[in-house]
């Protein structure tokens, strides 16, 4: 008989995603999150592709919609707040449609999880601890101190995945660090808006920038270089917040002002930006999906997106192969890792330009963008980028 109950860590865009499509495929999952409720705040993703094709199937596109933001203008400032320049961010939209969204990623993870809340259990603030394989399934030990046995585990938790340290062994082996470390925060009733615009200031080696929400709020971003990977600790929020306050301090424009309402925040998030590359999504009965087994890093743009396609190509071939694990796995692998693989490689040839270096790469990126929004080069772009070039299968009548 084949698999049936499904663990899956983690309560971000793969761990629901995957949980709506085994449910409709009638097997029986349960997630479980470390985090006490959905999380909140997160920076904004522009969502297309492949996952907007799950989106569809999934029928949240109207309540995507709701959320979305309309960011019109991509705003370039110096020292002193004045434009260098100023690019229409429209140009992809009225190409692409609703095709091309702008949506916090929080907002995301919240539309998937309301498509199984009600259908499925949930065990917030727990975490896995152990797991333990025979040939008939897994038991799981959990951080409260209860065992459960499961057909399979997936972990669906993330670049620092629990599941993927104890099935497959520490992060280190397969992360490739690309240079930058990254953090967002919102901001209550900041007094400049813009409405519509993402306005970013650069200098040599970090960028940090502004966007308006709702409710009077909005969201900080900064990124910055460095050579070596810097030896924090994943939770230690104080030191994260010190790193930053030292490498933007005296940077100009809005900086002092947005670093001043950092302590206030509650869902600062802080990250290296780095791809997970495995030789293998499984291992036994566990298997890992969306950044646990193969993020390729915000520099590609559609982290999200790809990882809801996994979702629903690892469920489907589940569903396909009667919950034959063995088959199902290999079936996932097959589809989906030569497309991911490209989508790696996009990504790691974006990596040394995204946040320049020098004065010069600066004023050069600021003048590739001034072209980027040209008509037709945006046309050239979407067609040549936002196009995924992967054909989700339909497994409803598998």
């Amino acid at each position: 008989m084949g698999a049936r109950t499904v663990l899956i860590s983690g309560l971000g865009i793969a761990g629901p995603t995957l949980a709506y499509w085994l449910r409709r495929h009638g097997f029986e999952p349960t997630l479980v999150e470390r985090a006490p409720a959905p999380r909140e705040g997160g920076y904004i993703i522009d969502f297309w592709g492949v996952g907007l094709d799950v989106a569809e199937k999934m029928g949240v596109m109207p309540a995507l919609l709701r959320d979305a933001y309309d960011l019109k203008q991509l705003r370039f400032v110096d020292r002193h707040g004045a434009q260098i320049c100023a690019v229409d961010a429209g140009s992809f939209k009225a190409i692409m449609g609703e095709r091309y969204l702008s949506v916090l990623r929080s907002g995301l993870a919240r539309i998937l999880f309301d498509t199984v809340r009600d259908n499925i259990e949930c065990r917030f603030s727990d975490s896995i601890s152990g797991l333990d394989q025979d040939r008939d399934g897994v038991t799981v030990t959990f951080e409260r101190g209860d065992t459960r046995r499961y057909d399979l585990v997936v972990g669906a938790d993330g670049l620092h995945s629990v599941v993927r340290n104890l099935a497959f062994g520490p992060e280190a082996q397969f992360e490739a660090y690309y240079g930058y470390h990254v953090a967002s925060f919102g901001i209550d009733d900041y007094p400049i808006r813009d409405e519509g615009a993402f306005v970013s200031h650069t200098v040599p080696r970090k960028q940090i920038a502004r966007y308006a929400l709702r409710d009077n709020r909005t969201a900080a971003f900064l990124i910055f270089r460095q050579a070596e990977r810097l030896a924090l600790a994943p939770h230690d929020v104080v030191a994260q917040k010190q790193v930053l306050r030292a490498m933007f301090r005296g940077e100009g424009w809005e900086c002092a002002q947005l670093l001043e309402r950092m302590d206030a925040a509650s869902d600062f998030y802080f990250d290296v930006v780095s791809q997970i590359r495995m030789p293998t999504w499984s291992a036994g009965r566990v298997a890992l999906v969306g950044d646990a087994g193969f993020c390729p890093s915000l520099l590609s743009g559609q982290g999200s997106a790809i990882a809801m396609a996994g979702a629903y190509v690892l469920a489907g071939e589940l569903k396909a192969a009667a919950g034959d694990h063995v088959a199902a796995f290999a079936g996932y692998e097959a589809r989906f890792r030569s497309f991911v693989a490209g989508k790696q490689r996009t990504a790691e040839r974006f990596a040394g330009s995204f946040v320049p270096a020098t004065r010069l790469g600066v004023w050069v990126r600021n003048q590739v963008s001034r072209m980027m929004f040209l008509p037709a080069v945006t046309r050239w772009f979407g067609k040549r980028f936002l196009v995924d070039p992967l054909a989700l299968p339909s497994y409803d009548d598998s």
